[in-house]
């Protein structure tokens, strides 16, 4: 997920930067732990940072941005699997012991948000969803220390099997300060009701609490809904209907539970996995969509037109040394003179994660970094 705070602060020094992209850095050669079911015609983008492994199974990936020294910013990754784990990053990919929280019960996907307001303070966290316990988990960052008393329960009600097993979560920051958890689980029902969002705020002692506000999201029944972002700046979110497409909705509840858009349906071998998305200004950019099998990311346009402000074009597909990659996180803030336009992470199922300068994403299309 973008998030503008950011932005706003780095923007002289990113489009400075901009004006002098490489070249990507390509090869024509698969990595050996390819097979050739996953081979696809062009180039590859070779990751630029591979992290060291995870205990069991890396999943999805989350960026800290350090308002203070972005060179200096965190990638926090899950760990899945029953006595699994948050695996916190720097950005040359090397774990940070006094950080990484072990022993959740198979946390799925996290998320992070700047500025929750806890005993007067603001307070950026990490969100993870914990599958077997049916809970969210909400640690302080960038110190990793829980605030939410063991967890906060999600779905309280549903019986039916399979719809409390927590998934995909993204958060939102609406204009006021509000944040929000978008979540989702591994079955859900076909009614427009299988994500439920929370507010998140202090329960009066320092830590958070979780109140349901909206149940919403169209599901095609083909497969599960797993990865969620959203667009803090334009108001946004995003989920892929896995084997069907991605889905688009406001993610202010108060404006209503209408699907504005629905695409990525073309092209994709088979499921429609990890979204993320850079925003190259306030109002434009691209949201870029995994086509797991195959080991590519699908590009389309954070802005629609004028006479289709929710049309979300395709731009081009890009193959990554990641393998199966399940979810991504980007953002478009400088991080140093090796990101220098912005990191692009995506999850490897070789337990890593890889990091992309995003001008390796872009490529040759210099319109990606500056217009």
């Amino acid at each position: 997920m973008f998030k503008s705070f950011f932005l706003k602060e780095a923007s002289l020094v990113f489009i400075l930067a901009a004006c002098s992209a490489p070249k990507a850095e390509t090869i024509n050669t698969p990595p050996l732990e390819q097979t050739e079911k996953h081979l696809i015609p062009g180039n590859i983008v070779q990751a630029a940072v591979i992290t060291d492994t995870v205990q069991f199974d890396s999943d999805d990936p989350a960026i800290w941005v350090n308002p203070r020294n972005p060179a200096k910013s965190l990638v926090i990754g899950t760990d899945k699997d029953a006595k699994g784990g948050l695996y916190v990053f720097d950005l040359e990919g090397k774990i940070i012991p006094e950080k990484t929280v072990k022993n959740l019960q198979r946390p799925n996907n996290v998320d992070v948000e700047y500025g929750l307001v806890l005993n007067g303070k603001p307070i950026d966290i990490a969100v993870a969803t914990e599958r077997m316990t049916h809970k969210l988990r909400i640690f302080s960052v960038p110190d990793m220390k829980p605030i939410d008393k063991g967890g906060l329960e999600m779905f309280v009600g549903e019986t039916a099997e399979g719809y409390r097993d927590l998934m995909g979560v993204s958060l939102y920051k609406n204009k006021a300060g509000q944040v929000y958890a978008i979540v989702g689980r591994k079955v859900g029902p076909l009614d427009g009701t299988y994500l439920w969002q929370y507010l998140l705020e202090d329960d009066g002692t320092g830590h958070v609490k979780a109140t349901l506000v909206r149940k919403f999201g169209e599901y095609s029944g083909k497969k599960e809904i797993e990865a969620i972002a959203v667009d803090d700046a334009l108001g946004y979110v995003y989920y892929s209907d896995e084997g069907l497409g991605v889905r688009q909705y406001f993610a202010d509840p108060e404006k209503g539970n209408k699907q504005l858009s629905l695409f990525a349906t073309k092209d994709f071998t088979r499921d429609h996995e990890g979204i993320s998305i850079y925003a190259l200004t306030d109002s434009t950019g691209y949201i870029l969509v995994s086509d797991q099998e195959v080991n590519r990311f699908m590009v389309f346009t954070r802005e629609g037109t004028a006479s289709k402000p929710y049309e979300h074009r395709f731009i081009k597909a890009v193959n990554v040394s990641a393998i199966n990659s399940d979810g991504s996180e980007t953002v478009a803030v400088p991080l140093g003179k090796r990101f220098k336009h912005g990191l692009f992470v995506a999850m490897s199922t070789d337990k890593t994660f890889h990091f992309y300068p995003w001008e390796a994403i872009a490529g040759n299309d210099l319109k990606m970094i500056q217009e």
